[in-house]
C-alpha cells in the first residue's frame, strides 16, 4: 500500500486500514477528512494533528484494541492486520519462561486495577525483562502521568503501524 491507494481507496477499505492502525474512531474520522495526502509527509503530518486534537476518553477505543503484554487477545474484536501487527511487536514477550510470562500476567492484572485499562507500551524490539521494567515503572504513577504516558505509547504504536502499512506489511 502506497500513500496513493490509500488516498483512492474507498472510504470504508480506508477506514479498515486506518483502524488497523489506530482504533481511536476520532483519529479515523480525522484521517478519512484529511484524505488525500498526497504524500507520506502530508500523512504523517495529518496523523499526528490529528492525534494531538484527541481527548484521553476518546482514547479508550485505541486501548480496547491492544491485547495484553503476553497475551494475543484484546477487548475488541482485531482484524487480521491487527493481530499480526500485535504479535509482532510483542514478539520479545513470545520467548518469555514460565516465570516472565506469570510475572507479565500478574502485572498486567495489577495496572488494569490501577488504572482502569490495558497497559499498553510500544514493545517493538523490547524483551521481557524491558517490557517488565516499564511495567513496574509505571505502575508507580499517578494516573495523570500514567494516561500521559499512555497516549505517548498510543501515538507510537499507531506511527509504526502507518509505517507498516505503507510497507506493505
Amino acid at each position: 500500500m502506497n500513500v496513493t491507494e490509500l488516498d483512492r481507496a474507498p472510504i470504508e477499505k480506508a477506514r479498515e486500514l486506518l483502524t488497523a492502525c489506530c482504533g481511536a474512531v476520532p483519529w479515523v474520522d480525522g484521517m478519512l477528512a484529511a484524505r488525500p495526502f498526497g504524500d507520506r509527509d502530508r500523512l504523517f503530518a495529518a496523523a499526528d494533528r490529528t492525534w494531538a486534537g484527541l481527548s484521553d476518553a476518546q482514547l479508550h477505543d485505541a486501548i480496547a484494541r491492544h491485547p495484553r503484554l503476553g497475551g494475543s487477545r484484546a477487548r475488541a474484536a482485531l482484524s487480521a492486520r491487527e493481530q499480526a501487527w500485535s504479535v509482532g511487536e510483542q514478539s520479545g514477550a513470545g520467548t518469555a519462561d514460565d516465570a516472565a510470562r506469570a510475572a507479565l500476567a500478574e502485572g498486567n492484572e495489577e495496572y488494569e486495577r490501577r488504572f482502569g485499562h490495558t497497559f499498553i507500551l510500544c514493545a517493538t524490539g523490547l524483551g521481557t525483562s524491558e517490557m517488565l521494567a516499564a511495567l513496574g515503572r509505571r505502575l508507580g504513577n499517578d494516573a495523570a502521568t500514567e494516561r500521559a504516558i499512555t497516549a505517548r505509547e498510543l501515538h507510537k504504536i499507531t506511527r509504526l503501524r502507518l509505517e507498516k502499512l505503507l510497507a506493505g506489511a
